[in-house]
């Protein structure tokens, strides 16, 4: 469980965000929504401490991680897999020696422990075929399962994925999708996806926290979206035609 109260930071005088809390559980894939500015990017980062909050605390389990000594924060960090948005692969390794990377890092395990794990997480991302080729020789969609892949490979408890299905066609977007949220189930992982992906939350969205102006407006899942009352998401939710379609089918169930 990921827990954090009143997060606020401010950005050369500008309120980014201005108290931010709520509560992310294990096994759940919780979207932390929004348009492009309204700091949900800056909140993810407050949590993983890539960016210091001006005030307001984080948890970890019951650990707080603000403001903790070096030791608990690297533990924390242990457990943490992240998918980033452009995959930030590493171009001159292979697919396997990317997918490694953190357990070389960040383990003791022997070479053979080391290749059997980096061969069970390309097996789940359909992906085994391809550990000697290069990122370049990878469509857009290869990429963000190789990223995937690398981001679990550890074992993570904590599973931050950054706009993962952007920049991706229709058809190959919702593939990642699922296999985040197929994922997330089979291991139990706290999983937070950065989006401003409607789909996404109609699909995967078992938590949604949505974010206007660096606060909190609504807060629920993938079916209460249908019946939300907050005017500032209906406003983002329904600027998609397909979404005002699907929530008068869905009223007049």
């Amino acid at each position: 469980m990921i827990k954090f109260t009143n997060i606020k930071k401010q950005f050369s005088g500008k309120a980014v965000l201005k108290g931010v809390s709520g509560e992310f559980r294990p096994g759940e894939v919780s979207l932390v929504l929004g348009g492009s500015g309204t700091g949900k990017s800056v909140l993810v980062k407050c949590l993983v401490d890539l960016v210091q909050p001006d005030a307001g605390k984080v948890y970890f389990g019951e650990q707080q991680f603000t403001g903790a000594d070096v030791e608990t924060q690297v533990s924390v960090r242990r457990n943490m897999g992240m998918l980033f948005q452009g995959g930030a692969l590493f171009d001159s390794l292979t697919v396997a020696e990317n997918v490694q990377f953190p357990l070389d890092v960040l383990t003791k395990m022997g070479v053979a422990a080391k290749r059997k794990r980096v061969r069970e997480c390309l097996e789940r991302v359909d992906l085994a075929a391809a550990h000697k080729k290069l990122p370049a020789e990878l469509s857009g969609g290869m990429k963000k399962r190789v990223a995937l892949a690398r981001a679990i490979v550890n074992t993570p408890a904590y599973l931050f994925c950054d706009e993962p299905n952007s920049g991706l066609d229709p058809q190959t977007a919702p593939r990642i999708d699922r296999l985040i949220q197929e994922i997330t189930y089979e291991s139990g992982i706290t999983t937070v996806v950065i989006t401003h992906d409607i789909n996404s939350m109609v699909e995967i969205g078992d938590h949604i926290i949505f974010l206007s102006e660096g606060k909190k407006y609504w807060e629920g899942t993938s079916k209460d979206i249908f019946h939300a009352d907050s005017k500032e998401f209906n406003a983002f939710f329904l600027s998609s035609k397909l979404a005002k379609i699907a929530r008068e089918k869905e009223r007049k169930k």
